[in-house]
C-alpha cells in the first residue's frame, strides 16, 4: 500500500481528537468524585488559587518576552526581511508564537486537572489504595493526553498550513523558549518553598512535613504544580515537539531527493501510533489488589511499549516506503529510554540497596549523607550516557545504508521512538505532584493514620517514578539534539550552497575555532544550573525568614491554638517574586552565548559549541536529576521508620540531604535538557546570520 500524506495528516487528526475526548472524559470523572471535608476542600482552593496567580503572573513575563523574540523573528529569520520574501518572515513569527500558545495550554491544563484531582485522591485514600492509585492516575493522564495531542496536533498544523520545515524550527523555537523559562521558574517557586518548610519545619522545629502551622506548607504544595506539573508539562511538551521537528527537516530533505513523501510520512505514522498506544496503555492501567502502585506505573510503561513496537510493526510492513531500518532505529531509541528508566530507578528506588546505602550512611551525619548521594549521582550517570551513545551509534550505522543523509535521519528516529510513548511517560510524571499534594492534604485534613500511610505509599512510588521519567526526558533530549545537530548541519549547507560558500562536512575539534566553541559551550550548563540554584539559595533564605517572624510574633501559631493561623499568601508572594525576578537572566545566558559564539567564531564554532553543550549539558542534568531523586527517597525510607525513623540524628542529616537535593533534580537537571534544545534550536534559526556576519 502507498503511503499518503494527506491520509497520515487525518489518521494523525483523528488520533489528536480521539485523545482530546478520551482526555475530557477522564477530566469530567475525576471533576464528579465528591470532596466531603471542608477543611481539604478550603485547603485544596488555596492551593489551587496560588497556583494560578504563580501561572498568571510568569506568564504575563514571558508573554512580554514572547513579544519581543516575535519582531526580532520576523525582522531576521529565516532572513532580513529587507532580502528575503517577508512573508515567510511573518510565518516564522507566527509559527514561533504559536509554539509559545500551545506549550503554555500545556502547563494552564495540567495545573487546571492537578489541582482538582489532589483533593480528590485525598479523600479517596480512605477507601483504600486502589481508589487513591486510580485517582492520581487519571488526574496525570488528562495531561499526558492533552500534552500530547497538542504537540501532534501543532506540529502537523504548521506544515500543513506553511510547508515550510523551517516554520517548523520556529515552532519549536517557541515551545522551548517558553518551556525553558517555565520550567526554570516553577522549579525555583517549588524549590523555595520546600526547602524553607522543611529545614524550618523538620529540622529546627521537629514538627511534621505537612503540618498546617507551617507557614510555608501552602507555598510547598502550590509549588509541585507550578514546578512538577506545569513545568514539566511544558518540558516534555518541548522534547516532544523538538523531536518531531528535527526528523521533519531531514524527512523533507530526504523527500525532495527520492521524489516521494514516504520519509516525512512515516515520522507522521509513528509519531501518531505512539499517542495511540498510549491512549490505549492509560485505559488498561490497573494496580491488582496485591500490586503495588511503583509496579502499576512501571506495568502500565512497558504494556504501552509493546504496543507501539506492534503497531509501528504493523505500519511499516503495510506502507511500500516504510523501511524496516527505520523501525529498527526506532525500536532501538524506545529500548534505551525503558533501559534508562530501569538504571534510574535501581538509583532512586527506596527498595533498592543504594537508597539504603545513603540512608544507612546518614546515621554518620549530613556530611556522608551528600558525599554518598553525589558519588552514586556521578556513578548513574555513565549507564544513561554510554546507552544514549549506543543508541545514536546503532541507528546512525542501522540506516547508513539506506542512502546519503538516513544515518542522521535514523537517530532523529530514534529520538522519535523514544518519545514515542510520552503520554504516558507523562500520565506517570504529573501522578506524582498529584499524590504528594493528596498527601499534604491528609495530613493538614486529619484524615486519619490509615489513610496517611495510603497517600506515603503513593507518594514514594511518584517519586521514583518521577526519577525515572526525568531520565527518560534527559535520554529523549540527548538524541533529540544530536538530530538537532544534523539538523544545523543541513540549514548551514543550504545557506553556504545559496551563498556560493564551502559546505561543511563535519566539525574537527583540532580546528581551533571549532574547540573554542566547544569550551564554552561545555561551560554553559554549569552557569546555568548555578544560577537557578542561586535562585532557589536567595528566596529561601528570604523565605525562612518569614516563616521565623510568623512563628515569633503570631501568638499561639508554634502552640497550634485552635483558630490561628499562620499567613500562607505571604510566603506564596516570596515564591513568587523570587521566581520571576530569577527566571529570565539564566535562560537569556544560554540564549545570548550561542549569539555570541555565532557572531564571534562563525557556524564552525557554533558546531563546537552545541557539542560542548549537549555533552556537558546530559552529564550534569543526569548526576542532578538522580542524586536529587536518590536523597528524597534515603529521606522517605528513613521516615518510613528505618536506620532510626523520623526526628533521629539520621533522619536530620536526610533532610539536608533532600534540601540539597531538592534544586538538584527539581530545578536545574530537569531544567538543563531544555536550556540544550533552545541553544540547538537558536544555532539552527540563526545559521545563515552567522554564516554571514562573523568576525572570524
Amino acid at each position: 500500500m502507498q503511503p499518503s500524506l494527506s491520509l497520515l495528516y487525518a489518521f494523525s487528526g483523528f488520533t489528536v481528537l480521539l485523545a482530546f475526548a478520551y482526555a475530557v472524559y477522564l477530566c469530567l470523572w475525576v471533576k464528579r468524585q465528591k470532596v466531603e471535608n471542608v477543611r481539604i476542600a478550603s485547603i485544596g482552593e488555596l492551593i489551587r488559587q496560588g497556583a494560578n496567580t504563580f501561572l498568571r503572573r510568569e506568564y504575563a513575563v514571558l508573554a512580554r518576552f514572547a513579544i519581543i523574540a516575535a519582531v526580532v523573528i520576523a525582522v531576521l529569520l529565516p532572513a532580513p526581511i529587507w532580502k528575503g520574501n517577508p512573508l515567510d518572515n511573518v510565518l516564522m513569527a507566527l509559527s514561533y508564537l504559536a509554539g509559545t500558545v500551545f506549550s503554555a495550554l500545556a502547563g494552564k491544563i495540567g495545573i487546571y486537572v492537578a489541582t482538582m484531582a489532589n483533593t480528590r485522591t485525598a479523600e479517596a485514600a480512605r477507601k483504600g489504595i486502589r481508589p487513591a492509585f486510580l485517582m492520581g492516575f487519571r488526574g496525570g493522564a488528562v495531561m499526558g493526553l492533552a500534552v500530547v495531542g497538542a504537540s501532534l496536533l501543532g506540529v502537523a498544523g504548521v506544515l500543513m498550513l506553511t510547508h515550510q520545515t523551517t516554520a517548523l524550527l520556529g515552532f519549536s523555537f517557541g515551545a522551548s523558549s517558553l518551556a525553558l523559562f517555565a520550567k526554570a521558574g516553577g522549579g525555583i517557586f517549588t524549590k523555595t518553598a520546600d526547602i524553607s518548610a522543611d529545614l524550618v519545619g523538620k529540622v529546627e522545629l521537629d514538627i511534621p512535613e505537612d503540618d498546617p502551622r507551617n507557614p510555608a506548607v501552602i507555598a510547598d504544595n502550590v509549588g509541585d504544580n507550578v514546578g512538577d506539573v506545569a513545568g514539566m508539562g511544558a518540558d516534555l511538551f518541548d522534547s516532544n515537539v523538538a523531536s518531531m521537528a528535527a526528523a521533519l527537516v531531514m524527512a523533507a530533505s530526504l523527500d525532495k531527493v527520492t521524489g516521494g513523501t514516504a520519509n516525512t510520512a512515516t515520522v507522521f505514522c509513528y509519531a501518531a501510533l505512539g499517542l495511540l498506544a498510549s491512549i490505549i496503555g492509560i485505559a488498561t492501567a490497573r494496580m491488582g489488589r496485591k500490586g503495588s502502585p511503583t509496579h502499576a506505573l512501571n506495568s502500565s510503561t512497558y504494556v504501552t511499549t509493546a504496543i507501539y513496537l506492534a503497531l509501528t510493526a504493523g505500519a511499516t510492513a503495510l506502507f511500500q516506503g516504510f523501511r524496516w531500518e527505520i523501525w529498527g532505529a526506532s525500536a532501538i531509541g524506545l529500548f534505551v529510554g525503558v533501559i534508562i528508566g530501569m538504571v534510574t530507578d535501581l538509583f532512586t528506588n527506596d527498595t533498592r540497596p543504594i537508597v539504603k546505602n545513603v540512608a544507612k550512611a546518614s546515621r554518620s551525619g549530613p556530611a556522608f549523607t551528600i558525599l554518598s548521594g553525589l558519588s552514586y549521582g556521578f556513578i548513574s550517570a555513565m549507564p544513561a550516557m554510554v546507552g544514549i551513545a549506543v543508541s545514536a551509534l546503532a541507528a546512525y550505522k542501522l540506516c547508513a545504508g539506506l542512502g546519503d543523509g538516513y544515518a542522521m535521519f535514523g537517530i532523529s528516529m530514534a529520538a522519535v521512538g523514544m518519545l514515542s510513548i510520552v503520554g504516558m511517560i507523562i500520565s506517570n510524571d504529573a501522578y506524582g505532584p498529584i499524590v504528594d499534594n493528596a498527601r499534604g492534604l491528609t495530613e493538614m485534613g486529619d484524615l486519619g493514620e490509615d489513610a496517611l500511610n495510603v497517600t506515603d505509599e503513593l507518594d514514594s512510588a511518584g517519586n521514583t517514578v518521577k526519577a525515572i521519567t526525568k531520565g527518560f526526558a534527559i535520554g529523549a533530549a540527548g538524541l533529540t539534539v544530536i538530530s538537532l545537530l544534523g539538523a544545523y548541519l543541513s540549514e548551514v549547507n543550504a545557506s553556504a550552497a545559496e551563498m556560493g560558500k564551502a559546505l561543511l562536512s563535519g566539525f574537527d575539534v583540532m580546528d581551533p575555532t571549532v574547540f573554542f566553541g566547544l569550551l564554552v559551550g561545555a561551560a554553559i550548563p554549569a552557569v546555568f544550573s548555578a544560577m537557578l540554584m542561586l535562585g532557589v539559595d536567595r528566596n529561601a533564605q528570604r523565605m525562612v525568614a518569614e516563616i521565623h517572624r510568623q512563628f515569633k510574633e503570631i501568638v499561639g501559631l508554634r502552640e497550634g491554638k485552635e483558630g490561628v493561623q499562620p499567613e500562607y499568601d505571604k510566603c506564596i508572594d516570596i515564591a513568587t517574586h523570587g521566581a520571576l525576578r530569577e527566571l529570565v537572566p539564566a535562560g537569556l545566558v544560554a540564549i545570548v552565548s550561542t549569539l555570541l559564539v555565532g557572531f564571534i567564531g562563525g557556524v564552525a564554532a557554533v558546531g563546537g559549541f552545541l557539542i560542548g553543550n549537549i555533552v556537558s549539558g546530559l552529564l550534569l542534568a543526569l548526576v542532578l536529576s538522580n542524586a536529587g531523586g536518590l536523597w528524597d527517597n534515603a529521606k522517605k525510607y528513613i521516615e518510613a521508620g528505618n536506620e532510626g525513623g523520623k526526628g533521629s540524628p539520621a533522619h536530620k542529616a536526610a533532610v539536608v540531604g533532600d534540601t540539597v537535593g531538592d534544586p538538584f533534580k527539581d530545578t536545574a537537571g530537569p531544567s538543563i535538557n531544555t536550556q540544550i534544545t533552545v541553544v540547538s534550536l537558536v544555532a539552527s534559526l540563526m545559521s545563515t546570520l552567522f554564516l554571514a556576519l562573523s568576525i572570524f
